[in-house]
C-alpha cells in the first residue's frame, strides 16, 4: 500500500491493522545519542489508548510498546528504530456482520472500490488504531524538539457545541504572566481532564452533552487546538513544502479530520488587511509582532511567534441508531452498528494531532540545516 510513509529526513512508515497481530512503525533519520526508553513513548500512547473514561471505547488494550531496534544502552544509534504494539483484545467477531454491507461515514465503500477487497475487522488500515504508530514515532520527535526548546500544548477546544471561552492567545498570556499557571502545570491540568479541556466548566457542559448523545445512541464531533512555542523563525520551504501546507497534510491524514486552519484561519476571509496584518516592532533588539493572526507562519515559513492551529473532527460514524445503507448485493438496507465504539473521537485524538505536528516540524528543521553556508560551517 502506497502512502504509509511520511517525511523526508525524519521519516516514518506505519504498518499493521486494527485486528491483526499488531500495530507498528519504523522511524528512520533519528539522530544518534538521544536518550530513549520505552517509557518515553508509553506515556504518549497512554494518552490515546482506549478505556480511559466512559467517553472512549472499552476495548481493553494496554497498548504496551516494545522497541525492537535502533536503541542500545538507552540511546538511539542513528539506525532505523522499529516499534511494535501487539493487539490483545481483538474480538473480530464483533465485526463479522459488516462484511456484506458498507457502514455510513466509514471507508468501507471507498476501500472496496479501490482494492476490490477490504479488511472488515474494525476497518483495517483505516481504523483509528493505525494512529498508534504515529503517536509512537511522534513521541520520539517531541523528545528531540523539547531538547531544542520547543514546547507543545494541545487540548480539546470544542466538544460538539461546547467551546472553551479562552482563546489560544488568552492561554498564552496567562502562562506568560503566570496568572493561571506555568505551561507544565497547565499541561498537567489538561491531562487530568477526561475530555482534555483546559476549562473545567466547559468540560462539565461537554460531558452533559455527550451523555445526551449517548442516551440517543448518537455521537459528537469537536475541535482540537494546538499551540507550539519555541519554534525559531525560518523553518519551512517557500513553495510545495511550506510549513503550513505540510502541517495541513499531516493533520488531514488523521482519519476523522474534516477541517484545518492556522492562526485566524477562515476568520481571515471576513477581516480587512488592516485588521489581519500582524504589525512588526523591535523589542530588546528582537523582531516582535503586535498580534498573531498568521498563527506563526508567513509565506510557508515560521516567523518565530507561537504556531496556533486547529483541527475539526467529525462525529464518530459508528452509532447504534438506525441508519440507511446498501449491501454488496446493491440492496437498500437499514442497520444499527453495535460493538465497542467511542461516542467522540476528539479526546483521544489530541495526542495524535500533537504528534503529527511534531513529526512535521522536526522533518523541516532537519531539512533547514542545509539552507545556509553558516549552518554547514558550524556543523563541519
Amino acid at each position: 500500500m502506497a502512502g504509509s510513509t511520511l517525511g523526508k529526513h525524519f521519516q516514518i512508515t506505519t504498518w499493521g491493522e486494527s485486528h491483526g497481530k499488531g500495530i507498528g512503525v519504523v522511524v528512520d533519520g533519528c539522530p544518534a545519542g538521544l536518550p530513549l526508553e520505552e517509557s518515553d513513548i508509553q506515556k504518549f500512547l497512554d494518552r490515546r489508548k482506549p478505556g480511559q473514561s466512559r467517553y472512549s471505547t472499552q476495548r481493553k488494550e494496554g497498548d504496551h510498546v516494545e522497541i525492537l531496534s535502533g536503541v542500545f544502552e538507552g540511546h538511539t544509534t542513528g539506525t532505523p528504530i522499529s516499534l511494535v504494539v501487539f493487539n490483545e483484545d481483538q474480538r473480530s467477531r464483533d465485526y463479522g456482520d459488516i462484511a456484506n454491507y458498507y457502514r455510513p461515514g466509514h471507508a468501507d465503500y471507498t476501500f472496496d472500490k479501490k482494492y476490490g477487497f477490504r479488511d472488515y475487522r474494525g476497518g483495517g488500515r483505516s481504523s483509528g488504531r493505525e494512529t498508534i504508530g504515529r503517536v509512537a514515532a511522534g513521541a520520539i520527535a517531541i523528545k528531540v524538539l523539547n531538547k531544542l526548546g520547543l514546547s507543545f500544548l494541545t487540548y480539546s477546544r470544542a466538544i460538539g457545541p461546547v467551546v472553551i471561552p479562552q482563546s489560544a492567545d488568552d492561554l498564552l498570556a496567562a502562562i506568560e504572566q503566570n496568572n493561571c499557571c506555568s505551561l507544565t502545570k497547565l499541561q498537567e491540568h489538561i491531562l487530568a481532564n477526561p475530555l482534555y479541556m483546559p476549562d473545567i466548566a466547559s468540560s462539565e457542559k461537554a460531558q452533559e452533552y455527550l451523555e445526551e448523545c449517548m442516551r440517543h445512541s448518537d455521537s459528537a464531533g469537536g475541535i482540537v487546538e494546538g499551540i507550539i512555542t519555541g519554534v525559531p523563525a525560518g523553518i519551512g520551504e517557500p513553495v510545495f513544502d511550506k510549513l503550513d501546507a505540510n502541517l495541513a497534510k499531516a493533520i488531514f491524514s488523521i482519519g476523522a479530520v474534516k477541517g484545518f486552519e492556522i492562526g485566524a484561519g477562515f476568520a481571515a476571509a471576513s477581516s480587512k488587511g488592516s485588521e489581519n496584518n500582524d504589525t512588526l516592532r523591535m523589542k530588546d533588539n528582537m523582531v516582535t509582532f503586535g498580534s498573531n493572526h498568521a498563527g506563526g507562519i508567513l509565506g510557508g515559513i515560521s516567523n518565530g511567534a507561537p504556531i496556533i492551529y486547529r483541527a475539526a473532527f467529525k462525529p464518530t460514524p459508528s452509532i447504534a441508531s438506525i441508519q440507511q445503507t446498501v449491501n454488496k448485493s446493491r440492496e437498500d438496507i437499514d442497520i444499527s452498528i453495535h460493538g465497542r465504539h467511542d461516542p467522540i473521537i476528539v479526546p483521544r485524538a489530541v495526542v495524535v494531532v500533537e504528534c503529527m505536528t511534531a513529526l512535521t516540524i522536526l522533518d523541516l528543521m532537519l531539512e533547514n540545516m542545509g539552507t545556509k553556508m553558516e549552518h554547514l560551517e558550524k556543523l563541519y
